[in-house]
């Protein structure tokens, strides 16, 4: 396989190993456009013998690849590269929360994703002081701190729709 295309696989294939399966037909080589082709260049012996869901996962992976810029591409590389060095133990783990996370209410996963976005929003020295207070903290205290934040945010949400 070329090195260069080693690390865009790999990123390809974790984005696309979550999520269900569902019956589809399967994804002809042919449709495939000339740079999808390319990132998935180390498939081409084996497409036919894929599974439908996965040779779909792929082929969407592939497409996002080749729309990204420079820096997205980079970045993606670094963070498989952080997947790579952790621990069996601490994949397990990010994987059944990630499973976890996939079995929630819609609303309840885009309120998480809202929560982390406003997170991100904030400058890093503040992040910095949450994540200690956070830590400093009692189990207890931090699932009171997580169903206060749960709280606010459902109540934000009613004066929202009681507006429109």
């Amino acid at each position: 396989m070329k090195a260069k295309y080693f690390v865009p696989m790999m990123a390809i294939t974790l984005w696309t190993c979550g999520g269900v399966a569902m019956a589809q037909e399967p994804v002809s080589w042919d449709n495939l456009n000339p740079d999808q082709q390319a990132v998935l260049s180390p498939y081409v012996q084996n497409w036919e013998a894929l599974d439908p869901a996965r040779q779909m996962r792929l082929a969407e992976g592939a497409r996002r690849w080749t729309e990204m810029s420079g820096e997205q591409r980079q970045l993606a590389q670094q963070r498989f590269q952080t997947w790579r060095e952790l621990p069996d133990e601490q994949k397990a783990v990010i994987r059944d929360r990630y499973r976890q996370f996939q079995r929630l209410d819609p609303n309840e996963r885009e309120r998480i994703r809202d929560n982390f976005r406003r997170y991100r929003e904030l400058s890093p020295e503040r992040r910095r002081q949450i994540r200690d207070r956070f830590r400093r903290m009692t189990p207890e205290q931090r699932q009171r701190a997580r169903d206060l934040l749960h709280d606010r945010q459902m109540q934000r949400r009613q004066q929202q729709s009681d507006k429109r």
